[in-house]
């Protein structure tokens, strides 16, 4: 399995710390703004504690209105847009007033006047709708990103989880079968053939058992087990099961899903050396293909009469399995063709990427 990194921290992972920096770093931005308008302008001490008492004012109410819009962000739109208006509104009228007065008390001797809150009712709705537009910007874009690390991470469990039913169906009439000759074996006496068969009966089993599904292998070590599983086949069909292995040393490094390969060859045995007297040869062959990694396996079966794909086996596995898993590792990047051989018997042809490094990446 490959070393899972861990994800880079980023700004938003503590929400928390990252609201209160943002609202600290925005309202000191616009206090430092309004004092720099002010020094330009030439203004007298007097202007800075209004601008003062604004940016503490609006700092404070944009956490009450903060705290009104997390109870509103998960509501249905209509709640939300009404909720957060209301409580925009509500704080853009205190906002204003709170304005207003400072600014007649300081600088114009208490004189209120209609012009000075309207003049507060336009800046400060403009401060607080540019606040609460990044306030829901911010958040809804966080939560979109979250949706879709959730939908990464549920598509990855379903891939794992197709994978693995993919990669345990293998025939449970392989061990049946195998395991009824074992026990013919150890009847008739033949204990040596017994233990042979046995033991590499459980080699190949613990191959598959420790091997996760996602688990990627060297071509050249899935041939050696699938050298390993005919070994096992060929203690029962004897001279009938023949087989051949022909692999490319430019290609034994190419990375492979492990036992994709296996039922190809249980297919051959099923259809090919079974049903026939004489039994039939099984050739499985790989070569590197410029940037491709060619895989055919073919037997000398009876083949098709009609052309058509053999069938799937009565468990559920067979060619459409092998579609399956080439389709999860690879997606549309690989070459899956099965047919009448022309030489007679059946050939199934696998082309993928021809891949090297860490031979224990998943693929999911």
């Amino acid at each position: 399995m490959a070393t899972v990194q861990p994800r880079p921290q980023t700004f938003f992972d503590d929400k928390n710390r990252a609201f209160w920096m943002l609202q600290g770093a925005g309202w000191s931005g616009y206090l430092l703004l309004r004092a720099a308008q002010g020094v330009a302008n030439g203004m007298s001490i007097s202007f800075f504690i209004p601008v003062l008492v604004s940016a503490a004012t609006g700092y404070s109410l944009t956490l009450v209105i903060a705290a009104a819009f997390r109870l509103l962000i998960r509501k249905p739109p209509i709640v939300i847009w009404t909720g957060s208006l209301a409580a925009v509104v509500l704080a853009l009228a205190a906002y204003s007033v709170i304005d207003a007065f400072v600014f007649s008390m300081v600088n114009r001797g208490g004189a209120f006047e209609g012009a000075l809150l309207l003049a507060s009712v336009l800046i400060d709705g403009l401060l607080l709708g540019a606040w609460s537009a990044l306030y829901y910007g911010i958040n809804f874009f966080l939560i979109a990103e979250d949706q879709r690390v959730q939908l990464f991470k549920l598509e990855g469990a379903a891939s794992s989880a197709q994978l693995a039913m993919l990669r345990y169906q293998l025939n449970p009439h392989f061990l049946f079968n195998t395991l009824n000759s074992i026990s013919t074996l150890v009847l008739l006496k033949q204990t040596d053939r017994a233990n042979a068969m046995l033991s590499r009966l459980s080699s190949f089993l613990r191959y598959t058992l420790v091997n996760e599904p996602q688990f990627q292998t060297t071509l050249d070590q899935e041939f050696e087990t699938l050298k390993l599983y005919l070994d096992i086949e060929k203690m029962r069909f004897e001279e009938r099961l023949r087989a051949t292995f022909d692999l490319d040393p430019l290609a034994a490094r190419a990375r492979i899903p492990s036992l994709l390969l296996q039922p190809l060859v249980e297919n051959g045995i099923k259809y090919a050396v079974t049903p026939m007297e004489e039994g039939a040869e099984i050739a499985v062959t790989a070569r590197l293909v410029g940037e491709r990694v060619q895989i055919t396996v073919s037997d000398t079966g009876p083949g098709l009469n009609d052309g058509s794909v053999r069938p799937s086996y009565s468990t559920g596995v067979g060619l459409a399995n092998i579609r399956d898993r080439l389709t999860q590792a690879y997606g549309p990047d690989h070459r899956f063709d099965a047919r009448n051989n022309p030489e007679g018997g059946f050939i199934v042809t696998v082309e993928i990427p021809f891949l090297v490094d860490d031979v224990s990446q998943e693929v999911a």
